[in-house]
């Protein structure tokens, strides 16, 4: 097993002091690397890791996983009756009160492939990869409302401020293309509560941020020259400006001057390999069709074909946020039209990363920040009436993963007859989150970053492994 670099347990600044060196050129030449090849900007995990990438779908809102993955005959039966006390004893509920009543789905489940996965009716797509997908049941969170759990899940804290989980990895990892951001971010519409701390560096230095791409009109704002200027025009200014920052550099030793620098230079690079990557006409129209991608339109869909093609390119880490899960109210036409906008793409993305060899070495992670209830909720914002739906539910909840070391066509873990508790195999958040810097050759203990006199983690102080899902 590999030694942990110490440029992973120190600051930037700390680095090259304890080093001997002062910063200036050694952190342009030995720490930016932007003059060198794109293989030697990757870094050393700590042991051989089963995954390279990740690509992470995040269903903004908590997608119902009982009436989407967990099936629940005995649920079924007792639709609308009374819910036993016993079963809600101690139970926080973010919205609900007063008299309970349980809610079975109002969707048909059958089994898919070989393995006998079973899917709500919604999923059809789905259900052609199931074999190549393990669903994990028995997820549970600390936090009980969105913007929270949304943190929680992702930076391993229930408030701002810190690193998430893509920036963690592009921290721990590098980059493997210079020509595009090691960290990208894609939204089918608004992002979730807790918005850009979601893809932010929290106190890690600034490179390691994520950089949202948009699906419709410039991908990314600014990237362009300005009207009547040319790219030897910008080059000229970036030279002038870099000048400048290099000699700031070596006077105050910010690692932010660095970062600026280095992402100058990676807009510059970017106003070529972008355009072409977003080009999503480039592709046959049997690929287009099976993802139901549309080039020129913002989509679910198209996200997931650009995430394919940004993998296909060297991007370490691509998230892509898609909103609009919170059904409190109208769950049946709410979610049945959520279903649609994501199962065909999400399906095909799964089945295109195999048939180009790239699966193995991407890690697919779907899901929310926590689940539903097995109660029946009926309100809007106003607290008028509504059709039904369900609140929020930090204990149990289901995420479904592919490639990148998952056992393929498993189910993991199990809750009870209601879905209220889990029952066999618990998966803590942190939990998820060791698991997956596994998978990518980081040990989570390991992987950490000194901020104010405290050696910080993504999983915080917890965390174990889920050898279970693992390959």
């Amino acid at each position: 097993m590999t030694t942990t670099p110490d440029f992973l347990h120190v600051s930037r600044r700390q680095f090259f002091r304890q080093s001997g060196l002062g910063l200036g050129s050694a952190a342009l030449g030995s720490l930016l690397a932007q003059d060198l090849p794109a293989a030697e900007l990757a870094r050393q995990p700590h042991f051989v890791p089963k995954a390279k990438h990740i690509i992470y779908l995040h269903m903004i809102g908590a997608p119902s996983q009982l009436d989407l993955f967990d099936y629940k005959p005995l649920l079924q039966k007792m639709d609308g009756q009374k819910c036993p006390e016993e079963l809600t004893t101690g139970k926080r509920f973010a919205f609900i009160g007063g008299e309970m009543r349980l809610a079975g789905t109002e969707f048909k489940f059958q089994r898919h492939g070989q393995s006998g996965l079973e899917l709500s009716e919604l999923l059809p797509h789905l259900g052609t990869v199931a074999d190549d997908i393990c669903v994990v049941k028995s997820l549970h969170t600390n936090e009980i409302n969105h913007a929270p759990a949304q943190m929680f899940l992702h930076t391993g804290f229930g408030q701002g401020g810190r690193p998430s989980l893509g920036a963690w990895v592009t921290y721990g990892l590098g980059a493997e293309n210079r020509d595009l951001p090691t960290y990208v971010v894609l939204l089918s519409g608004p992002p979730g509560g807790a918005g850009s701390t979601l893809w932010s560096t929290g106190f890690l230095p600034s490179v390691y941020q994520g950089i949202p791409f948009r699906g419709s009109g410039e991908p990314v704002l600014f990237l362009g020259n300005p009207p009547g200027h040319s790219t030897q025009d910008r080059r000229r200014v970036l030279d002038a400006v870099k000048e400048l920052n290099e000699r700031q550099l070596g006077i105050v030793g910010d690692p932010e001057i660095a970062t600026r620098i280095s992402q100058y230079e990676m807009a510059y690079r970017m106003q070529t390999s972008v355009p072409e990557l977003m080009d999503i006409s480039q592709e046959n129209k049997a690929t287009l069709n099976m993802y139901g991608a549309q080039p020129g339109k913002a989509s679910f869909a198209n996200n997931c074909l650009l995430a394919r093609r940004l993998i296909e390119r060297g991007t370490r880490m691509v998230q892509l946020f898609d909103s609009d899960w919170d059904h409190h109210g109208g769950l049946k036409q709410r979610l049945t039209a959520k279903a649609k906008d994501v199962d065909q793409p999400m399906a095909a993305l799964v089945r295109d990363l195999k048939q180009r060899g790239l699966l193995d070495e991407t890690l697919v992670i779907w899901g929310g920040e926590f689940g539903r209830t097995p109660l029946r909720q009926g309100i809007n914002g106003d607290g008028t009436k509504t059709s039904p739906g369900r609140d929020h539910h930090k204990d149990a909840y289901t995420m479904w993963m592919a490639g990148g070391g998952v056992k393929p066509g498993t189910v993991h873990g199990k809750t009870d007859d209601f879905g209220f508790n889990v029952t066999e195999n618990p998966v803590h958040t942190h939990d998820l989150n060791a698991t997956v810097l596994h998978l990518l050759g980081l040990d989570h203990e390991r992987l950490t970053f000194r901020y104010q006199g405290r050696d910080f983690r993504l999983t915080d102080v917890h965390g174990e492994l889920v050898p279970g899902i693992m390959a």
